[in-house]
């Protein structure tokens, strides 16, 4: 898995009343965003149906139509309404995303979920956390099909928005994909699955 915004060593330190401790973020993350306007989805992509794959019969090398993924399904941590994506109110988001695998069919039937936590802490610290559009990844964006033929796929997202971060504490998080064929415990691999950051409002 990764996320956006990324940043050096994963850990996010700020101020929200400071807007140039935050700026880099927002500004990562709209341009990571680009590519989900609700206007190019809609031009370049198709509705599908939620809950289960999206198999495209045909030959390997013809283009295969993707799903839409529009950035206003993250809501609260769209950018739409809000540019600074929660930072300038100490309520940051963050965006999550599957690493693409060709072929690979997510969940074996069952949506892939994701949690979030304090990692190996105070889990009140991190407080109350929001998902848009929902805290899973629709089987309907799986399988991929490679970018030659899968040309305007965007992978599906997950935005998590933390709302009651503790203030001038630093809170590592760990968030995990969980589901079938997923693993997410690796010892040594805090990526296989997850990924653990740190956040320091002040």
């Amino acid at each position: 898995v990764a996320i956006r915004p990324h940043v050096s060593g994963l850990y996010y330190s700020f101020n929200p009343s400071e807007k140039n401790t935050w700026s880099e973020y927002s500004e990562s993350l709209q341009k990571f965003i680009e590519a989900y306007d609700d206007e190019k989805q809609i031009a370049n992509n198709v509705v599908c149906t939620q809950g289960q794959y999206f198999i495209q019969e045909g030959e390997e090398h013809e283009e295969k139509k993707a799903c839409q993924f529009r950035r206003s399904m993250l809501q609260n941590c769209s950018g739409i309404e809000d540019p600074s994506f929660g930072f300038s109110q100490g309520k940051p988001c963050i965006i999550l995303k599957m690493n693409r695998i060709v072929g690979f069919k997510a969940g074996s039937g069952t949506p892939i979920t994701v949690t979030c936590d304090t990692y190996k802490g105070n889990h009140s610290l991190t407080g109350e956390v929001g998902f848009y559009p929902v805290n899973y990844f629709d089987l309907m964006y799986f399988p991929y099909y490679g970018k030659l033929t899968h040309v305007n796929y965007t992978s599906p997202l997950v935005a998590i928005h933390f709302t009651e971060l503790v203030k001038n504490t630093d809170i590592t998080i760990q968030c995990k994909i969980n589901g079938q064929d997923i693993i997410n415990d690796h010892k040594t691999d805090r990526f296989l699955g997850r990924i653990v950051f740190t956040m320091n409002i002040r």
